[in-house]
């Protein structure tokens, strides 16, 4: 899998950009702040609908535009396909597949599968646990994108489902007679539905990815301590966490009805996937606040290596793209990096000067200047 041409219209600094690609390695060489990273971002976005960067779609358009636009011609097993994004803060987006307009935008995902490295990858290992589910639900959609709306399905019951107990603990505490909790049930169930669908999903993917990264750091960080992974829920520690969705689905509905007293108190839930954390441990400590900065980088470019492998095996190698990491690691850890990432399909590196980039990943060189995009050579 690789891209073949990226095209931008309004895309954060660039009013407009037509950028061919090819096979292999190409690194994108400049001074920060001359757009590197809006361009891998955008193919990024072709891939997840979201940035790595920021959390809204508002700052992707260019100051002044009332929109953006981005194509990405996506070659998988020898077909082509033309995948057209349109991004209008405020409204939904809207997408195209090979010309034609699709239902949703998430009809996209799938098409083009990527895998991403960055600074802003220290926070999955030292952040909040936000950072960590976010990492996990990325992934479950880049291998299963219908999973895409449950999780979106869930996201809209828990909104639901914590208006509603804002609204009816503010009304029990004034003791008036809104305090109608009658539909408070019907949520508890929409909630324990797609909860158990994501939680069954989560507690799959972690299984699989538990080797994956191990072998991963152990190539990354040689000769350091063993890492693990554990999946830490909001059921509590004796809850049944195999990946069973009925199962999880009662265990999430008894866990509501004991904390419905807390939740209406705080008038939010207290109970479900939106609580979890992925415990990283490096041997027996957690890694966040206990790794050192060269073990966090290790543990981060590990649990993206696993993704890749695993994001392999399932059929369509993905595009790597290593956005301004190589400036972050010492010596050894980029040499070893280079080394593991130089057999993909394709690469896309951004760098600040071209010495940052290992030699292991030669290729093409793409010089960024003052929103010009021009091939070196």
């Amino acid at each position: 899998m690789y891209v073949t041409h990226l095209s931008l219209v309004d895309f954060r600094s660039y009013a407009s950009v037509e950028l061919p690609l090819e096979p292999g390695v190409t690194a994108f060489v400049g001074p920060n702040g001359e757009g590197k990273t809006n361009l891998v971002e955008a193919v990024g976005y072709v891939a997840t609908l979201g940035s790595h960067r920021v959390a809204t779609d508002a700052p992707l358009v260019r100051l002044g535009a009332e929109r953006a636009i981005v194509r990405a011609s996506v070659v998988r097993d020898d077909r082509s396909t033309l995948v057209e994004l349109e991004l209008t803060p405020g409204r939904a987006n809207r997408a195209r597949i090979n010309r034609s307009p699709v239902p949703r935008a998430r009809e996209v995902l799938g098409l083009l599968r990527t895998v991403l490295f960055a600074p802003e990858d220290l926070a999955v290992v030292k952040g909040d646990p936000s950072e960590r589910r976010r990492f996990l639900d990325d992934l479950l959609v880049a291998r299963t994108p219908r999973l895409a709306g449950v999780r979106a399905d869930y996201d809209r019951v828990l909104k639901q489902r914590n208006a509603l107990l804002k609204s009816a603990g503010a009304a029990m505490r004034q003791r008036s007679a809104g305090a109608d909790l009658s539909t408070l049930d019907v949520w508890d169930t929409h909630l324990a539905t797609a909860g158990a669908e994501l939680l069954a999903a989560r507690l799959e993917l972690v299984d699989l990815l538990r080797p994956l990264v191990a072998s991963s750091y152990a190539s990354v960080a040689r000769g350091s301590a063993e890492i693990s992974l554990d999946y830490v829920s909001s059921l509590g520690p004796d809850a049944p966490l195999a990946p069973d969705r009925a199962v999880l689905a009662e265990a999430l509905l008894v866990a509501m009805g004991e904390a419905r007293r807390r939740e209406l108190e705080r008038g939010l839930s207290l109970v479900g996937p939106h609580r979890d954390d992925l415990l990283l441990r490096l041997g027996p400590l957690p890694a966040k606040g206990y790794a050192s900065h060269g073990e966090s980088w290790s543990f981060a470019l590990a649990l993206r290596l696993a993704s890749y492998d695993l994001l392999t095996s399932d059929g369509g190698e993905p595009v790597l793209i290593l956005d301004d990491v190589f400036a972050e690691l010492d010596v050894d850890r980029r040499q070893r990096l280079a080394e593991l990432v130089a057999p993909a399909e394709q690469v896309l590196v951004t760098a600040a000067v071209a010495e940052d980039v290992p030699a292991a990943l030669s290729g093409v060189r793409v010089d960024v200047l003052a929103g010009e995009v021009r091939r070196a050579g």
